[in-house]
């Protein structure tokens, strides 16, 4: 199982998350990534190397971005989380 660490962004995001099932969503999502981080799909261009899980809760589309890391420790580490709205521009403008 991998290790899971959270960007200042990512931490910021879910501390202000107030529902229970979204949380509890954003849980199940974060196991599932942990057991299988290639779960998720690998981005291509401007975000290579970049995985995206995402998920849908209630009818709206959330979006986990997020690398790998494996050289000694094998850990992910969540760069962004949130809805599909406009996510890839700000996990865009985030990585420069």
């Amino acid at each position: 199982m991998y290790d899971l660490l959270f960007s200042p962004a990512a931490e910021r995001y879910l501390k202000k998350l107030r529902e229970t099932s979204l949380k509890d969503a954003y849980r199940a999502a974060f196991l599932a990534i942990m057991e299988n981080p290639y779960i998720g799909t690998q981005k291509r261009g401007d975000l290579s190397g970049v995985y995206g899980f995402d998920f849908r809760h209630l009818g709206v589309n959330y979006e986990i971005a997020y690398v790998i890391r494996e050289p000694n420790e094998p850990k992910v580490v969540v760069l962004l989380v949130g809805t599909r709205e406009n996510f890839y521009e700000q996990l865009k403008r985030y990585m420069r």
